[in-house]
């Protein structure tokens, strides 16, 4: 019924920048949260950031600064832009809807931070 696709990982430098993009289509409703989460190997999957339908926002402790969660309701889209990369944030980033108590991810984009 929700379908998530996200874009934008690749390999980037330390200290460089990034932009995930993530188009959800399906049976979208109004209150809905979505956000980013990512997985490094051999880590549990954890949540980056988070925004709510207004606007509000939220981020671990380890990227805030640094990563700017993103949406744009009409077009049914969540970005996260990346600076400052470091080698700590290499993980599979998947993007996330949650509405009326049911979560759904999409498959995940790869972002590699290396020199």
């Amino acid at each position: 019924q929700v379908q998530l696709v996200e874009s934008g990982g690749g390999l980037v430098q330390p200290r460089g920048s990034l932009r995930l993009s993530c188009a959800a289509s399906g049976s979208i409703f109004s209150f809905n949260t979505m956000g980013w989460y990512r997985q490094a190997p051999g880590k549990e999957r954890e949540l980056v950031a988070h925004i709510f339908r207004a606007g509000s926002t939220t981020y671990a402790d380890s990227v805030k600064g640094r990563f700017t969660i993103s949406r744009d309701n009409p077009k049914n889209m969540v970005y996260l832009q990346m600076n400052s990369l470091k080698l700590e944030d290499t993980a599979v980033y998947y993007c996330s809807l949650s509405q009326f108590g049911m979560q759904y991810w999409g498959k995940g984009t790869l972002v590699t931070v290396s020199s």
